[in-house]
């Protein structure tokens, strides 16, 4: 039976994953998916041989409970929770999947994970450490591990933002040599929380770039360490209905309207009804914007629910 968790009580977003090996993903799956739905929690769960990826909304003490019970089991224990603004509203329902990857790259078969976590990835670095090493290493490279639409409104200074639509692009991407002149830089990964750059950072390595790291946490752990006087500029996107977050006021805007050029850090969807491209508009103009959107193309939030 579900729990009702409605008490005005405070609501919360969590943001998690873990990268461990899991023999049998689809009792994992039936175990998640009675916890969540019992809790009355509402968001997304992936779960693969490789781990488990997952963000729920809901009332925060059937968060914590959540999150508790989930850590119990010994491959969960020590998840590192993400909490961010929100609640069980921001997700349309509950969905539990197993699926090959618990992010998609079309890789599971490159990707190996033992108890510590993905084998071979790039070094971790806290935010601070991150500021060291360009210190250090003034060549060093930011290298976007997100899909294009979420660089254009948000990435670090100078970065490089590679031409990818979703996350299944960037193995012809790194193979296409367009990168082979950074082979031998330091190179920092860095995407939304941390989970998509822990396998772009092997995919690197295993094709050649030889000092690779990847932001410990993230952007969103980046931009809680430093707000807007770091190295980010612009806005966050997220996968669930706000859109687009900022690390405090006065974020600079430094997205560009699809229709009219004019400033704007939104993201809406195509205005297209088949089409499933994510375009940067102002929320006036997106009708405008169904011209320049391809409907074939899907979003990574649209291929993983």
């Amino acid at each position: 039976m579900r729990q009702n968790c409605d008490n005005g009580g405070m609501q919360k977003v969590i943001l998690f994953y873990k990268f461990t090996p899991l023999p049998d993903p689809e009792a994992i799956r039936m175990w998640q998916f009675t916890l969540a739905q019992t809790l009355g929690l509402t968001g997304r769960v992936l779960i693969s041989e490789h781990g488990i990826n997952g963000t729920l909304g809901g009332d925060i003490d059937a968060l914590k409970r959540y999150v508790r019970l989930t850590r119990e089991y010994s491959g969960f224990r020590g998840t590192e929770i993400k909490w961010s603004s929100g609640g069980s509203a921001d997700f349309p329902k509950l969905t539990v999947k197993v699926r090959d990857e618990i992010v998609t790259f079309g890789a599971s078969d490159e990707i190996e994970v033992d108890e510590s976590g993905v084998v071979g990835g790039g070094k971790h670095l806290k935010p601070a450490a991150v500021h060291q090493l360009i210190e250090e290493h003034p060549d060093t490279v930011f290298f976007d591990g997100r899909n294009k639409y979420e660089a254009e409104v948000g990435r670090f200074k100078n970065a490089v933002v590679p031409e990818v639509e979703t996350t299944r692009d960037f193995i012809d991407e790194l193979e296409s040599g367009k990168y082979d002149h950074l082979k031998d830089k330091p190179i920092v990964t860095y995407c939304t929380g941390g989970i998509r750059c822990e396998v772009l950072s092997t995919l690197m390595i295993n094709r050649g770039f030889e000092n690779v790291y990847q932001i410990e946490g993230g952007i969103a752990r980046y931009g809680e360490t430093f707000g807007n006087s770091g190295l980010w500029e612009g806005s966050l996107y997220v996968f669930d209905k706000r859109g687009t977050m900022d690390f405090g006021d006065g974020a600079k805007v430094i997205g560009s309207c699809t229709a009219c050029g004019g400033e704007t850090n939104h993201v809406g969807d195509c205005a297209v009804a088949d089409c499933t491209r994510q375009v940067v508009a102002h929320p006036d103009c997106e009708v405008l914007c169904s011209v320049h959107a391809d409907a074939s193309v899907q979003t990574d939030a649209q291929v993983a629910s």
